[in-house]
């Protein structure tokens, strides 16, 4: 992804490896400054995750998949770090799939660096095609609605909900997009803003709750939103608030499409209800920054996924094309 640091673009990827420490930009801080937050071992890496460090599915696997292979090269019990970094995230299934492509890949025999390098790769290549995949829905002159963020911050590079819109960006088409600010963390406005901004892809940002206006005037083309877990019903998770935007876009009749390489399908449970939803701290709802908001003895209730039924998704953006949510079970049973 394109990063601007002290007035110099270059690209950059969220998080790296540099002999045994993973690099990672701290996405706690943007966009006021960028730092560089350098795991070391594994607890760094178990920090990094579940502080939000680092987020969005598919970023969290390749930090577990590094994580792995650094366990390794510092001769630590690889069963043991497994588990801990499976408890960081319960809904990004992206966690799951890295640790266990990691530990398969290790009994076999295979060298651990290279093994977590392949990981990031594909997952590099998998959001590249999602994005050529993605683009063909975009025309030109498309006003697009995303919530969250999944862009390369999330994924590593290129993004999967972001992914299509940079693809439409650097072919030429003229589009916009509507920056959900993504209560109570603010991926929208902080994150999503930061990436689109570096694009150069013209956008707003609105408060969460003015995308059904949006929508109600006419104002939105085209939903595209990224996933933390797929079930095979095609019934997905994601921030909390993108079921409401999934229903908003059925009553007004825009098009709600998910974007999400196969790594986030999670191939055994069966719908959406089975998905673990994640429940993070009160005070991510009853603090802004530092200061409390919200009077003093009111607790708060603090949900960081919901879940949407695959009848309000009109397609998946994969990696191997856009599937109907009936086509999710067929390309992925067991």
């Amino acid at each position: 992804m394109k990063v601007t640091v002290n007035g110099e673009t270059r690209e950059m990827r969220a998080l790296w490896m540099e002999g045994e420490i993973i690099k990672f930009i701290d996405q706690r801080v943007l966009p006021e400054r960028i730092e560089i937050f350098q795991a070391r071992d594994y607890n760094d890496v178990a920090f990094a995750i579940k502080d939000m460090v680092v987020r969005g599915a598919p970023a969290i696997g390749v930090s577990a998949a590094y994580g792995i292979a650094q366990a390794y090269m510092q001769g630590r019990d690889l069963k043991r770090v497994a588990d801990i970094l499976s408890k960081t995230r319960p809904t990004a299934y992206d966690l799951f799939y890295a640790i266990r492509y990691m530990m398969d890949r290790i009994e076999r025999g295979d060298d651990p660096i290279r093994a977590a390098e392949d990981y990031a790769n594909d997952i590099v290549e998998r959001s590249r095609k999602i994005g050529e995949y993605g683009n063909k829905l975009i025309k030109n002159g498309s006003r697009i609605l995303t919530h969250c963020n999944a862009g390369a911050l999330a994924v590593l590079d290129w993004g999967t909900a972001l992914a299509p819109m940079r693809m439409a960006k650097r072919e030429g088409k003229d589009i916009f997009v509507w920056v959900d600010e993504t209560r109570p963390r603010l991926q929208g406005a902080k994150l999503t803003s930061w990436e689109l901004k570096n694009e150069g892809i013209r956008h707003k940002i609105i408060a969460d709750n003015a995308a059904g206006l949006l929508m109600k005037r006419g104002e939105v083309d085209l939903i595209i939103v990224g996933a933390d877990r797929i079930a095979l019903n095609g019934g997905f998770a994601n921030k909390i608030g993108t079921y409401e935007k999934a229903v908003l876009a059925k009553t007004h009749g825009i098009p709600f499409y998910v974007a999400a390489p196969f790594s986030t399908i999670d191939r055994g449970i069966r719908n959406e209800d089975m998905i673990p939803i994640e429940e993070r701290s009160q005070d991510e709802v009853l603090y802004a920054g530092k200061c409390r908001i919200a009077p003093d003895g009111v607790e708060a209730y603090n949900p960081a996924f919901d879940v949407t039924p695959p009848d309000y998704v009109e397609g998946f953006i994969t990696e191997y094309g856009i599937l109907r949510p009936d086509e999710i079970e067929k390309r992925f049973s067991p």
